[in-house]
């Protein structure tokens, strides 16, 4: 049985990256290495918690980025907390199998509440004047105070937004050794999402996408290190890393709000400022667009409403599939939480949440990094329009083809699989995995 075992979550992480990551490849040396295969949605957070749980989004619930409550009839993007996961992970059943193993939860989502020993993540505290003031949920819960006198605080506007860059990263791994060094806990996760930058924003084969791959090698150089140190050198540590999903160049977007809209399925309000708001209740059918997939809500599951919305988007550009019930079992994420309708992006195509037909008329948030409001992600967050912004209108373009990469979308094609390493030989088979294959394989490691 293992004393540590170490999981890397790197999204966007290719095999042939590992050319760049000489400090990665050494880490891994001679181990085992086999092609990743992503579930549908391969977004963040379902692919976290089906690496966390063993079972794909059918069985825990997180099936997008975004959770609409049906019942509220209410749209929760990136505030959730981890009761939403109707699955033990893998630090309960650790803790179910053998109370002494300790695990640690740095920077994935849904950490919030969750069973790991030691978490931190992202959790910026709401004033009565409306403002946020910067802040991490961290577990113990004072660990974040000793982490903000030593480090500082955590750079949210360096996690996503135009300003993106490794120093978040940097954080995280600082962070991360200092957990290590205080309780070396048997099983630590840190999440490293450096590397969704720049391929998504100028794609996955740019020169910066490139220099991103040496950029975040450094950092995991440094926090082999002192991970080596905190436990010690008589402490023998296994290293696994799994690539989340592989971002894929993409030159085309589809605007589901806005076929839903010309179809006459949304319903269009007016803010004080005069600005659309998409109305998530009133509308007959709206989209949560989510990288290369969309859950698209039908009020009341109308059944009639559901086959209009299968039609407007059979065979239109840029979309590969349209599921409806059938076909969500058969690619097991049908959910309470699921759409009525999914769709499903080709390779070289990305879904926009845009819903307003006249630029003018979008809302103030559209100009803004303002994950919250959106009725599904929005990439062209890491872009700046300075014209706009110079206007007094906000930094953030309204050109979703700026984007030059995504994923979302099942692999279909090799350039879309990931890879997974370990630092030894026999920890599993060298054949394509899937994301919910890793659950088992980090509880073997410990016996369970």
């Amino acid at each position: 049985m293992r004393e540590h075992v170490v999981l890397l979550s790197i999204p966007a992480l290719r095999e042939q990256d590992l050319a760049h990551m000489p400090q990665l490849s050494s880490l891994m040396g001679d181990g085992d290495r086999a092609p990743m295969a992503a579930s549908l949605p391969a977004v963040t957070c379902p692919v976290q918690v089906n690496m966390t749980t063993g079972l794909p989004p059918a069985g825990h619930g997180i099936t997008s980025n975004g959770l609409w409550d049906r019942e509220r009839r209410e749209l929760e993007m990136w505030t959730a907390w981890n009761d939403k996961v109707e699955a033990p992970q893998i630090w309960d059943r650790m803790h179910e199998f053998d109370p002494s193993l300790t695990a640690a939860a740095w920077f994935p989502l849904y950490a919030k509440g969750c069973g790991a020993d030691y978490v931190c993540w992202p959790a910026p505290k709401h004033e009565p004047d409306g403002s946020e003031s910067l802040w991490c949920y961290t577990k113990p819960e004072g660990m974040y105070q000793e982490l903000l006198d030593e480090l500082g605080h955590f750079p949210l506007q360096h996690f996503w937004g135009p300003m993106a860059n490794i120093k978040s990263t940097e954080w995280i791994v600082t962070s991360a050794i200092r957990c290590a060094e205080r309780f070396k806990p048997n099983f630590f996760y840190v999440y490293l999402q450096h590397l969704d930058y720049a391929s998504q924003k100028l794609g996955p084969d740019s020169p910066e996408a490139i220099a991103a791959l040496g950029e975040l090698d450094a950092e995991i150089g440094r926090l082999a290190d002192g991970f080596r140190a905190a436990y010690g050198d008589d402490q023998h540590i296994l290293w696994l890393a799994a690539s989340e999903y592989v971002v894929t160049p993409v030159d085309h977007v589809v605007y589901p709000n806005r076929v839903l809209r010309e179809a006459g399925l949304t319903t269009i309000t007016l803010d004080d400022d005069g600005k659309e708001r998409l109305d998530l209740k009133a509308s007959q059918a709206w989209a949560l667009a989510d990288h290369q997939h969309a859950h698209v809500y039908v009020r009341d599951r109308d059944a009639a409403t559901i086959q209009k919305v299968v039609e407007l988007f059979k065979n239109r550009e840029g979309v590969a599939e349209v599921l409806g019930a059938d076909e969500q079992a058969k690619h097991e994420i049908a959910h309470d939480r699921t759409g009525d309708v999914v769709l499903v992006s080709e390779p070289n195509s990305w879904m926009a949440y845009y819903y307003w037909l006249d630029d003018e008329k979008a809302p103030a948030f559209a100009r803004q990094v303002d994950i919250h409001r959106k009725t599904g992600y929005d990439p062209v967050e890491m872009h700046v329009d300075m014209a706009a912004m110079k206007a007094g209108l906000g930094p953030i373009p309204l050109d979703a083809s700026l984007v030059c990469g995504s994923h979302g979308a099942p692999p279909r094609e090799e350039r879309q699989r990931g890879v997974m390493l370990s630092s030894e030989r026999g920890v599993f088979v060298e054949r394509t995995l899937a994301d919910v294959d890793v659950c088992e394989m980090v509880l073997r490691q410990f016996g369970v």
